[in-house]
């Protein structure tokens, strides 16, 4: 097979080159580099089968080329981290939905399967009732008002979304859907508000990790490796196509409980400080209270289970940052 992976030399993506290069695959990466590093993929760089271009795949006429000449894509490129989004909202926007949109079209010109990496950001606040379940691939959703540039992203990835759906439906064009929850492991940063990577950087350094608003909010996390091999079996199933998946760890934890697990974990000497939203992000921030995947549909239908829990994924991102 010939692989298209945008965004392959951000976190997912490289760590999804490396897997598909392992299985004997041509990888293809295209990467402007605006997140990504050169450093994630330096070693298959060596490997004939990889080929880099540094380029945005907003350029129809690289993207084009890439399209034709391979077999299956995987949509990877996104804006990635609660600050990046919001600092840069326009960034946010524009490579969300007309990178999804260019994707689309062209891989619809040449009739190749996709593969859209979503997020769990799109079930927004979550509506009412809906917080004392785990969230299914059908769960009702509540977006924060226009005003509150925190649903930028989230609603740009739904919006991703639908017109993956419509040129299912449409086109007849073979789309999958993957809504990925706080995917974490080795080679991700902590510069665009990533909690674990951040909460381990400073454990190790003995600098004060910083919770926002109370730590009572929960969050589920899953290890690469098990969101890499999940994107892979989605990809090979016929019976995937036209479908939403959530690819996830049911495992819960709150924030604060996080940060006393990453400090004791480190050994560290750590204070641990509560920031309130407003002073992190300015005035009328909001966030959402508990997201938990149900993975119902995903172990139905490939037989996924994590493999790793949340003692590992921490102890493979402190193993990181110590090397």
């Amino acid at each position: 097979m010939k692989v298209l992976i945008t965004g392959g030399s951000g976190f997912i993506g490289s760590h999804l080159a490396d897997n598909l290069l392992a299985l004997g695959e041509e990888v293809f990466v295209i990467d402007d580099l605006s997140t990504g590093s050169i450093k994630n993929v330096e070693k298959s760089q060596d490997n004939d089968r990889f080929h880099l271009v540094v380029d945005t795949i907003l350029n129809e006429a690289v993207m084009n080329e890439l399209v034709f000449k391979c077999d299956q894509i995987y949509h990877m490129a996104a804006a990635v981290g609660v600050k990046l989004i919001m600092n840069r909202p326009v960034e946010t926007l524009e490579t969300n939905v007309k990178g999804t949109e260019m994707i689309l079209m062209l891989a619809n010109r040449h009739k190749r399967k996709v593969l859209i990496a979503s997020s769990s950001e799109v079930y927004g606040k979550i509506m009412d009732g809906e917080n004392t379940r785990p969230l299914s691939e059908e769960s009702d959703r509540l977006m924060g008002f226009t005003t509150k540039r925190r649903w930028a992203y989230a609603c740009s990835k739904a919006l991703d979304e639908f017109l993956a759906l419509a040129y299912f439906e449409e086109k007849k064009l073979p789309v999958i859907i993957a809504r990925l929850f706080n995917t974490v492991g080795p080679r991700q940063t902590a510069q665009y508000g990533m909690v674990i990577p951040n909460f381990v950087q400073k454990a190790l350094i003995d600098k004060p990790i910083t919770v926002f608003g109370d730590g009572s909010q929960s969050r589920s996390f899953t290890h690469i490796a098990d969101v890499t091999y999940a994107l892979i079996r989605l990809m090979g199933e016929t019976k995937a196509v036209g479908q939403i998946f959530n690819v996830g760890n049911p495992e819960e934890v709150t924030i604060k409980d996080l940060a006393k697990l990453v400090k004791e974990m480190t050994g560290s000497a750590s204070e641990i400080e509560y920031l309130p939203y407003e002073k992190a992000y300015g005035p009328g921030y909001e966030d959402m209270h508990r997201r938990c995947p149900d993975i119902t549909r995903l172990k139905g239908l490939i037989g996924f289970k994590p493999r790793t829990d949340l003692k590992g994924i921490i102890r493979s991102v402190i193993d990181y940052y110590k090397s």
